[in-house]
């Protein structure tokens, strides 16, 4: 990740104390240190500065990971800009570094969290500018965090800290974001606006999916639809010209195929020549043997092995995929995929199983040998249970007695402690390194994990706040873990820039600033010692 470096602070305090000469008296207010100052605290001036900046980080992990597989990446889908802010001040602060940790946006959580139309499903129905809308969100609560910390940095070194070392060397918040496009939201020409606005935003990674655009579904869901590979594979040229007329030359594509579990098509590609792609698309359609005099009105037919063939239409004009051929459709859209312009793939799959998904990817890799993933660590997926089934198989194979297991059962919490259980959660805890190692995964995600945990410490205060515990179920359960873990929106003031706009203030206004952060301000209860006894002694004395 990027460090701040003197040369940064120093430019802008010589191109200042030039500006001053060159303007005169006029500028006599201006103070170049705290101009440097400001400069300094704000590295990126656009959202293309971020896109072209975390696109770099981005290659230089996938180099990473294929030269070694412990190199994958994480990230965790975020739904608002602070979410993302906390999440990447608590990497840094328990982690000591960003690296390797990027930020998801997901599709589903725009859906169902930041349309005007309310709460939606993921179908591609809320509005296009939300997504490019909520990337400079994030990115703008990422660059208060920087302001944020390296203000409370410059403020120590004026106070005569030693802190000159953490200034030059200080690691930015903003990293990298791989940002779902869903389908496109409509042709080439409305997925090539909607990337341009997402790139501009700062998005160095857009992923996007096979499906038909009005009648896109969740991955996890039923009634998917795929397009022909061509439709496909210009939606992919509409996104890396979007990049390349922005002048982010190392953006990165992720090609999505929901092909496992999709099993209709809305559209017949036209073959040109046998064995092309149309034809390959056209040979998974499920048919059967017609003779031509029983051809009915209006019948669709195909020429198969020299044999005339009708394709299984549904009512609705939908046309199916022969059963069982899903694994086959999954490789070849993504073999496709990679040989015209996706950097990385994406599989959506009905279970978290490392051996299926590297039976695919093994597959893939026979024809591009660094093919590699970002996966879905799903909560759609019930985990417990999923990995409690492979282990109940794992040790019925090698002979162990399950009776006392009911496989019918196995959420049950009498199992909690149980070797299964143990064993099952070791591989749960394991699954992302396992993956990246066996089944090519360089990026592992969760998509929706700040929905679930706003939804479950909401259900767990309100029970007690609404309760008998009062007011004590939010100092315990929140403010007094807060505390003592050192969150840093305890002091909220302070997070949502108090401090900093108070030093603005002063740098605009001199002695004449009115500044919120004084001796009555509330959040010196969760200052300094000094700060904390001076506040415990106002205290007293009103009591």
């Amino acid at each position: 990740m990027k460090n701040l470096g003197q040369s940064n602070y120093r430019s802008a305090l010589q191109t200042v104390k030039d500006l001053k000469a060159k303007y005169g008296q006029t500028w006599n207010a201006i103070n170049p240190e705290s101009a440097a100052r400001m400069v300094a605290q704000n590295q990126f001036r656009t959202g293309l500065d971020i896109a072209k900046y975390t696109a770099a980080i981005m290659r230089e992990d996938m180099a990473a990971y294929d030269a070694d597989s412990s190199n994958y990446t994480q990230s965790l889908g975020c739904w608002h800009g602070f979410v993302a802010q906390q999440k990447m001040i608590a990497v840094k602060k328990h982690h000591k570094t960003t690296s390797k940790r990027y930020l998801y946006l997901s599709g589903w959580m725009v859906a169902a969290l930041r349309s005007e139309f309310g709460p939606l499903p993921d179908q591609s129905m809320h509005e296009k500018t939300a997504v490019p809308g909520l990337i400079a969100e994030i990115y703008d609560f990422l660059r208060q965090a920087d302001a944020i910390e390296l203000n409370d940095l410059f403020r120590r070194l004026e106070n005569g800290e030693d802190v000159q070392n953490e200034i030059d060397n200080f690691e930015t918040h903003i990293v990298p974001i791989i940002a779902d496009i869903d389908a496109g939201f409509g042709n080439e020409e409305a997925t090539y606006l909607l990337a341009k606005k997402m790139i501009q935003a700062g998005a160095c990674a857009i992923q996007i999916e096979n499906q038909v655009s009005d009648a896109k579904q969740c991955g996890h869901q039923d009634g998917k639809v795929t397009v022909p590979h061509e439709d496909f594979v210009a939606k992919l040229n509409a996104v890396r010209y979007a990049f390349i007329e922005l002048g982010v030359d190392d953006g990165i594509i992720v090609a999505r195929t929901d092909s496992e579990g999709a099993g209709l098509t809305q559209k017949l590609p036209v073959s040109q020549e046998p064995g092309d792609l149309a034809s390959q698309y056209l040979a998974f359609v499920d048919a059967e043997e017609v003779a031509i005099e029983d051809a009915k009105q209006d019948d669709v037919l195909l020429k198969r092995d020299g044999k005339l063939v009708r394709p299984i239409r549904l009512a609705n004009g939908l046309y199916k995929f022969k059963d069982g051929s899903n694994i086959d459709r999954v490789v070849l859209d993504c073999v496709t995929s990679l040989q015209n312009g996706a950097d990385l793939l994406w599989i959506e799959t009905p279970t978290p199983n490392v051996k299926q998904i590297a039976h695919m990817v093994n597959r893939i890799r026979e024809v591009v040998p660094n093919a590699k993933l970002v996966y879905n660590n799903s909560p759609s997926f019930n985990w417990t249970l999923n990995f409690r089934n492979q282990v109940f198989d794992e040790m019925l194979a090698e002979g162990e007695n399950m009776t006392a297991y009911d496989r019918n059962n196995l959420m049950d919490a009498q199992y909690d402690h149980s070797e299964l259980c143990h064993r099952a959660d070791e591989k749960i805890k394991t699954f992302q390194m396992d993956g990246a190692r066996e089944a090519g995964i360089f990026h592992h995600l969760i998509t929706l994990p700040t929905y679930h945990t706003t939804a479950l410490h909401m259900n767990d205060l309100t029970e007690g706040y609404f309760g008998e515990e009062g007011m004590l179920a939010y100092v315990k359960g929140v403010q007094r873990q807060e505390i003592r873990k050192n969150v840093s929106c305890v002091k909220h003031q302070r997070m949502a820039g108090s401090d900093l706009g108070d030093d603005h203030k002063t740098f605009f206004a001199g002695e004449k600033a009115l500044k919120a952060g004084g001796e009555n301000n509330t959040s010196n209860q969760f200052g300094s010692d000094s700060n904390k006894s001076k506040a415990n002694k106002k205290l007293s004395i009103v009591a």
